[in-house]
């Protein structure tokens, strides 16, 4: 039996679905973690991804979340990136590597501010940043 150090857990909200993350997104979970998020897409394709309880990811972690953001926007939603550790904001925010995440300070924060673009108010962000916090 694999030993999975990622813990990921899917609950629905108000019109988009948050995933919590926690412990380690590296090679031996990132496929199990991209399939789960494109099964969360499926069902709906609006979704935030809650980073605050993952301590490490490696290059792995980082294509499972791109892949998975491909699939929720190829059906019409998205997937935002929230409350990162420092560390992972640092990665995100490389400019050479255009990861172009829309991260944001805290799951709620995504879901108020980060969908905005679905109802015509506000586009997403193009460059990673932590909105809600001062800079």
């Amino acid at each position: 039996m694999p030993v999975f150090s990622t813990d990921l857990s899917v609950r629905d909200c108000d019109g988009h679905v948050v995933v919590t993350l926690l412990g380690e997104l590296d090679v031996v979970d990132a496929a199990a973690v991209t399939a789960a998020l494109m099964a969360a897409a499926d069902r709906e394709p609006r979704i935030v991804v809650d980073l605050a309880g993952l301590e490490f990811i490696d290059v792995s972690g980082v294509a499972a979340l791109m892949r998975a953001r491909k699939h929720a926007r190829g059906a019409g939603g998205d997937l935002l990136l929230a409350a990162p550790r420092p560390r992972l904001l640092r990665l995100l925010s490389i400019p050479s590597l255009a990861y172009d995440f829309s991260v944001h300070a805290s799951a709620e924060e995504a879901a108020v501010s980060g969908f905005r673009d679905s109802l015509g108010v506000a586009p997403l962000p193009v460059a990673p940043r932590v909105l809600g916090q001062a800079s």
